[in-house]
């Protein structure tokens, strides 16, 4: 069985999906389908920047989203169609365009309101998110709980044994730092991010966008999509974009759904879109996947011989 994977924020870089329009007209054709449903030049922001444009939440989101499905979709074209799929944060929405629980013009329109309301329900400063590495889940929460002190500190994204990001308050994402490394933490790293994703301070920009999520016109999934908010497959409609909703202040179970993908009885992992992070999680989580990845055209014969061995 075979899994597509779609990334998330933190993916994008300038110049992504540039060589996939130029060698293949279902990406090119995909990437045009994009900047008419948004009435803008989106590829161009893909392909050419500015970067200081590209990095702003309103539009990362859609540009991820935009360049994942070009890939999907130029995979599907090979003949090379999933049982199941998944995608961390914002690559959910991808998924869903891929599975046909949303059309792609809606995601795009959507994703891009999700961007602007994450990013204003905390002012620029005040929230923080950081990676801690080397400490386990629990270690993770009892450090933040430690650290709160009234403030917002939690888990956002369990993304792999020993990482895991928290996010929160700026002044108690420090704190839960300070704690984590006093429970036994190798690293705490600070994010470059312009908001604190996946934590109780976006629930403003969940009950905002949650009006918008509903009104959707939404198909039950073709495929069964594994949700990051409690890897559980999506097989419904209704199901899915509550999921959506819940995802905005909840935290990312990445290990949970890779495990969940595995136990179901995927063996074979595409990552579908920019970068190669889930790729790198994903061999940390499953020792036993086989996981491809497409970092430029030349990649992409390779990549349908094994999927479709």
């Amino acid at each position: 069985m075979i899994a597509f994977l779609f990334p998330g924020q933190g993916s994008q870089k300038v110049g992504m999906g540039q060589a996939f329009a130029d060698a293949f007209p279902v990406c090119r054709e995909t990437m045009a389908e994009a900047d008419a449903a948004l009435g803008e030049d989106l590829s161009g922001l893909c392909f050419r920047g500015p970067e200081q444009r590209l990095v702003l939440t309103e539009n990362t989101q859609p540009a991820i989203l935009a360049v994942s499905v070009a890939m999907g979709r130029l995979l599907e074209s090979r003949g090379i169609r999933p049982a199941m799929v998944a995608g961390h944060s914002l690559g959910e929405y991808s998924a869903h365009v891929m599975a046909g629980t949303i059309g792609f013009g809606d995601a795009l329109r959507i994703v891009r309101r999700r961007g602007r309301l994450m990013q204003e329900a905390v002012p620029v400063g005040q929230g923080a998110m950081a990676a801690i590495l080397g400490l386990d889940a629990e270690g993770v929460s009892l450090a933040c709980a430690e650290a709160a002190e009234g403030d917002v500190v939690s888990p956002a994204n369990l993304n792999a044994p020993g990482q895991i990001v928290i996010a929160g308050s700026k002044d108690a994402v420090a704190r839960a730092i300070v704690r984590a490394k006093a429970r036994g933490a190798r690293r705490a790293i600070s994010l470059p991010v312009s908001a604190p994703f996946h934590c109780a301070l976006m629930k403003p920009a969940q009950d905002r966008l949650a009006p918008d999520l509903r009104a959707l016109a939404a198909a039950d999934p073709t495929v069964p999509v594994v949700a990051n908010v409690d890897a559980e497959p999506r097989r419904d409609a209704r199901s899915a974009i509550e999921a959506l909703v819940a995802q905005v202040s909840s935290p990312v179970r990445w290990e949970a759904v890779m495990r969940r993908l595995a136990s179901e009885g995927v063996r074979k992992y595409v990552e579908v879109g920019p970068g190669t992070v889930l790729t790198g999680l994903g061999q940390k989580i499953l020792k036993d996947g086989v996981f491809f990845t497409l970092e430029g055209p030349d990649d992409v014969d390779q990549a349908v011989a094994g999927l479709a061995g």
